[in-house]
């Protein structure tokens, strides 16, 4: 049940992206993505010409997935109505079919938990980013969930490069499955 679908969606929704958790997602919460993009990948640093560039990003993001979701056109996108636009545009796609600004959220998402920015999130970076989300107790199911991710190239490379992180991305959100690695993309849930 932890692992379903839907319990998935419902995760990226609470954790990553209605940010002042108001039980619904609009603008505001995008605005303050990006600043946080900012501040996260900036190691504190946030340069205006950077912060223009994640406040750019995440308006494109809002917009499209507006598009896509805010069926009412209230300017707020319920869970309900997310988890239809994901069931649309994501369920039984490929990374390269999402819509481009998801495809350019996840890319940018990756930057910021590349925290030595060497192109491979390994386990440090990973477990840092769960806790960010949410209360643990103990990092050893974390570091369980890092290594259920890993198929033999991620162990060669010690983590995840972008293009295996895009592909369980994609994963996560359009296999309703929930048997496959990608499940522990965000750590256990």
């Amino acid at each position: 049940m932890a692992y379903s679908w839907d319990n998935r969606v419902d995760f990226v929704v609470r954790y990553m992206y209605d940010i002042d958790n108001n039980g619904v997602l609009d603008e505001n919460d995008f605005q303050c993505m990006a600043v946080r993009a900012c501040v996260v990948e900036g190691k504190g640093d946030c340069s205006a010409n950077r912060l223009a560039e994640y406040k750019k990003l995440m308006q494109n993001l809002w917009v499209e997935i507006s598009e896509i979701a805010d069926d009412d056109k209230d300017g707020k996108i319920s869970n309900k109505e997310f988890k239809d636009a994901v069931r649309k545009t994501c369920v039984g796609k490929k990374y390269s079919e999402f819509p481009q600004a998801m495809k350019a959220f996840i890319e940018s998402n990756f930057k910021i938990l590349d925290i030595n920015s060497d192109g491979i999130v390994g386990i440090e970076e990973y477990r840092y980013n769960c806790i960010t989300r949410m209360a643990v107790d103990d990092v050893a199911p974390i570091d369980k969930a890092f290594e259920s991710l890993l198929n033999d190239g991620d162990k060669k490379v010690g983590g995840l490069n972008l293009d295996r992180y895009k592909e369980l991305y994609a994963e996560f959100l359009g296999n309703t499955a929930e048997n496959h690695p990608a499940v522990y993309l965000f750590g256990p849930l």
